[in-house]
């Protein structure tokens, strides 16, 4: 159970994008309070590995509007290494390889009625005409490969306008105006289509204090999601009910179930927070088996195997190993917390720690060799248990 309840955290935090110190009270083990493991063990049993399937229209909402050029991407893609180790969050552009932080998002809480907290994102998006980053207003953002074109939901917590930006120039391309409230966006891998996820309500609201603080459990607001064509100007609905308590079935405790895409592109994710970390749909909302050998690194689109296809990158937790593919064996071990995205077939990007890891809240951005003989500093470390800390977006360059 002690293991479950930590990966049920680290998913709320990581990958579900609430207060970066839930995944890293997780990953320190004495941390634990008797009474706060009581309540958590209580409420997971409470709801039970559970979906809703919902009921889905017959025939989706398609509203036909105009196609959008978008900037052509960098070809070939930089592959040089980028620094910020003095400023955190950083000022300039972090990158290795293959990937860049193309965007952050600091959180902060604000207490609401009944005694919760509402968890709100500020988010900075990368400025190519400074090689740095810019704070916006948005709600929430995601960058296409290639960092030249982001999707923005206009609002203050959820919107009804998703926008295509122009990073060059920092004009919106393209606006699409929707029935339903949205409350983040997602690219597709080949950067032509977006997911956004619909909610009722604003999902990030959390319960208790301090180390007691987690996601309030009740129903999950999300109500479906729209596909957007960037090249047709499409933007077409689907009911898509949140994961519930039907015992039995895939389950998942976060108010916030954003959508994502399968490395193809072909199929759509939803989070649990068992396992199967993921359930696939097509993008009419149709329930499908996983892709034949797609592995992801647990709750996101990045691939957890290497670009030339022969290594996979292992769980959280120093040291961290990579094994491969074919055979299972052990390739390497890294004295690191978590292995994040590959650069290029022989390193990645990893979260290391400071010194001898000590405190493993002290920790930041590395680039560390499959081996573990070799490591760079990325980005400057900073308390990531402290109010505010930076979370960086990873983004094929």
């Amino acid at each position: 159970m002690t293991r479950l309840l930590r990966d049920t955290m680290e998913d709320w935090a990581d990958e579900a994008r609430v207060p970066p110190g839930l995944a890293d009270r997780a990953l320190r083990r004495r941390a634990w309070k008797p009474y706060g493991a009581a309540v958590l063990v209580a409420a997971m049993i409470a709801a039970v590995a559970v979906f809703v399937t919902g009921q889905r229209s017959p025939d989706p909402v398609i509203r036909p509007l105009d196609g959008v050029t978008l900037p052509a991407r960098p070809s070939p893609a930089p592959t040089d290494v980028r620094t910020d180790t003095e400023h955190s969050p950083p000022t300039k552009l972090i990158a290795a390889g293959r990937m860049a932080v193309s965007a952050y998002y600091r959180t902060r809480r604000e207490p609401i009625e009944n005694g919760l907290t509402r968890v709100r994102y500020d988010w900075s998006l990368y400025d190519p005409r400074t090689d740095g980053y810019e704070q916006t207003s948005y709600a929430w953002l995601d960058v296409a490969p290639g960092l030249q074109v982001a999707a923005v939901v206009e609002g203050d917590l959820l919107g009804k306008r998703v926008g295509v930006l122009d990073m060059n120039t920092r004009q919106v391309l393209r606006w699409y105006d929707l029935e339903h409230t949205v409350g983040s966006v997602a690219w597709s891998p080949d950067g032509t289509r977006i997911v956004a996820t619909a909610y009722a309500s604003y999902p990030n609201i959390m319960q208790g204090k301090g180390d007691q603080m987690g996601p309030v459990m009740t129903a999950s607001p999300r109500t479906g999601y729209y596909v957007i064509d960037t090249r047709t100007g499409e933007t077409a609905y689907h009911e898509l009910a949140a994961l519930g308590d039907e015992a039995g079935k895939p389950s998942n405790m976060n108010g916030r179930q954003d959508l994502g895409w399968s490395l193809d592109g072909t199929l759509l994710w939803a989070p649990t927070s068992t396992r199967p970390d993921r359930l696939f749909y097509t993008l009419d909302g149709e329930p499908r088996q996983a892709p034949e050998g797609e592995r992801c690194r647990r709750g996101t689109s990045l691939s957890a195997i290497s670009p030339d296809g022969r290594l996979v990158l292992g769980g959280d937790g120093m040291p961290t190993k990579i094994t491969e593919v074919a055979t299972g064996r052990v390739a390497g071990r890294q004295q690191v917390l978590q292995l994040h995205a590959w650069a290029d077939d022989e390193n990645v990007i990893a979260l290391g720690c400071a010194g001898k890891c000590e405190n493993e809240f002290d920790n930041g951005l590395v680039l560390v060799s499959v081996d573990g003989s070799k490591m760079t500093q990325l980005a400057a470390n900073r308390d990531s248990n402290g109010e505010g800390a930076w979370r960086w977006v990873l983004t094929l360059r």
